[in-house]
């Protein structure tokens, strides 16, 4: 019989429709990436043209990541399927509130970066791949935050490690080789984690698309197996995120590369952990969370604690910011302990603060580097003197990073403690708020000793006995630029905070209430 002769339905295992031109936002964020990534490791012994290059692909991505989430916020949780193919065959892009703010959040940090590179990375960092290791560090970073497929998620990680690595290294000292050495071997060991309980997870359930996951394991309840996947993945992302007791490789890593890097990785690398846990634990295994909320709000509490301490007993300005990432990342987890709509609304609000605040504050120790000649407080002193916008940039981020108002890390702050009250859990609102008391004491000290003191220790206080001079390279525009913008935004949503709220409930509802977006995978065939 002639293959003419035979009638093949193929609707039955792929999409006929035409894809909808603005659901190609969902796969921009990663041509742009890749693609600006390439241009600057063609250019890279044209020094001068990397940061042009970058900082124009990096505004297409912003503009890219915007009218995504204008998409999402208009249309609901959007999905497009590699090849056509029916769920869960081909590998799913799944894109709902959450991820595309995290996503344009990310791609507005990245920029800034890209701007205060022009001043922080010399040529021979340009030479040997800032531009085109930050780029492509975006395109794992935008991978994880939009894909649908949990492998996929592993593949996006192991993209965006890859690039840190090569941005943690970049000057060859040795501390930056040490420093590289601990955050290699912890990533490892929970990639390699990640990867095993992924495995299992294909093994007990037979799929790796999310949706598809989310359903299959709702049916079949929490046992053994499962609940082996679920300590497994957060352990994983646990050590990604820098939660307690795998958090130690943070401050002994972020305080050794340039300070441009440092702030991105502030801001961004343990964010997407914290994704990845609201994703599986409010997404794929919510039946798996409520075993595990008592031990996952432990955890939380610790974070906190531990990182804000830990800030108290810096004396080096990058490893004292290092803790109070760590802090932040407790509180975040709180939001997901508790589990409630208002709770994880809490936990994204204080992800995006977090990734604006913790860059624009490890940015301006870069700038008090440059004026005081050191990162250690007992070095520093009488930087108000020098640089008034600098001390009230510092304060202004000080109040926002303890939560206080009228700055963007109030909000969240609010969210969480008022869903802990409702829920009866006493003991993490006052952990919450016990972290912001510990947290201005550490940033008011920094205060004190940089800028409210006239000089190095040993200096009265209020005795402005020196007269430091500000570089030239200090008062330029990309040096101020991406500081004002991130500090813009810190201001705008802590006086303005409807839209952020709005967001970040409307990403809630997909991890509480799940069924819009596995109807989005699937179709009205899910009930």
């Amino acid at each position: 019989m002639a293959a003419s002769d035979y009638s093949v339905d193929i609707s039955q295992a792929m999409r006929m429709d035409a894809v909808p031109p603005g659901d190609w936002l969902m796969i921009a964020p990663l041509v742009i990436t890749i693609l600006g990534g390439a241009l600057c490791l063609m250019t890279r012994k044209n020094t001068s043209s990397q940061p042009k290059i970058a900082i124009i692909f990096l505004t297409l991505l912003v503009f890219a990541c915007a009218g995504l989430l204008a998409r999402v916020l208009d249309k609901g949780v959007l999905t497009m399927v590699a090849g056509n193919w029916l769920p869960p065959f081909g590998i799913a892009f799944t894109v709902d509130a959450m991820g595309a703010t995290l996503a344009l959040t990310s791609s507005i940090v990245a920029l800034a970066a890209a701007v205060f590179g022009i001043n922080d990375i010399d040529s021979s960092g340009r030479r040997y791949g800032f531009y085109p290791f930050l780029l492509l560090m975006m395109t794992g970073v935008c991978g994880a935050f939009l894909t649908g497929d949990i492998f996929n998620l592993y593949v996006w990680f192991e993209v965006l490690l890859i690039s840190s690595f090569g941005l943690l290294v970049l000057g060859n000292e040795r501390a930056q080789l040490d420093g590289a050495v601990k955050y290699a071997l912890l990533n490892i060991i929970a990639t390699t984690l990640f990867l095993i309980a992924t495995g299992l997870l294909y093994g007990i359930l037979g799929t790796l698309n999310m949706a598809d996951i989310a359903r299959k394991a709702a049916s079949s309840g929490v046992d053994g197996p499962l609940m082996t996947v679920a300590v497994l993945y957060f352990l994983a992302f646990g050590m990604k995120a820098a939660a307690f007791p795998v958090n130690f490789w943070l401050p002994a890593s972020y305080h050794t590369p340039r300070i441009v890097v440092a702030a991105v990785f502030a801001g961004l690398l343990t964010k997407v952990g914290v994704y990845a846990l609201l994703r599986i634990f409010g997404v794929l295994l919510p039946d798996a969370r409520v075993v595990l909320s008592d031990l996952i709000a432990v955890v939380a509490i610790a974070t906190m604690l531990t990182g804000v301490i830990g800030a108290l007993a810096q004396t080096d300005l990058r490893r004292l910011l290092g803790y109070l990432v760590i802090s932040g990342i407790g509180s975040m987890l709180a939001g997901l302990a508790m589990g409630t709509g208002p709770a994880m609304a809490g936990a994204i609000f204080y992800a995006v603060h977090s990734i604006l605040v913790m860059t624009a504050l490890y940015m301006t120790a870069g700038v008090m580097r440059a004026l005081g000649g050191s990162y250690s407080l007992r070095e520093l002193g009488g930087l108000y003197r020098a640089s008034p916008v600098l001390g009230a940039v510092f304060l202004m981020l000080a109040f926002a990073v303890s939560g206080l108002p009228p700055f963007s890390g109030f909000w969240p702050k609010v969210l969480l403690v008022d869903a802990a009250l409702r829920d009866g859990h006493g003991w993490i609102a006052g952990a919450i708020l016990l972290t912001g008391l510990l947290t201005t004491i550490a940033v008011g000290r920094v205060w004190i000793y940089a800028f409210w003191r006239g000089g190095a220790e040993g200096t009265a206080d209020g005795q402005l006995t020196t007269a430091l001079v500000v570089p030239r390279e200090v008062g330029g525009a990309a040096v101020w630029l991406p500081i004002a913008l991130l500090l813009g935004l810190v201001v705008v949503i802590g006086l303005q905070p409807e839209f952020m709220m709005q967001v970040a409930q409307r990403g809630a509802l997909t991890l509480v209430e799940p069924l819009g977006y596995l109807r989005s995978v699937f179709g009205d065939i899910v009930q």
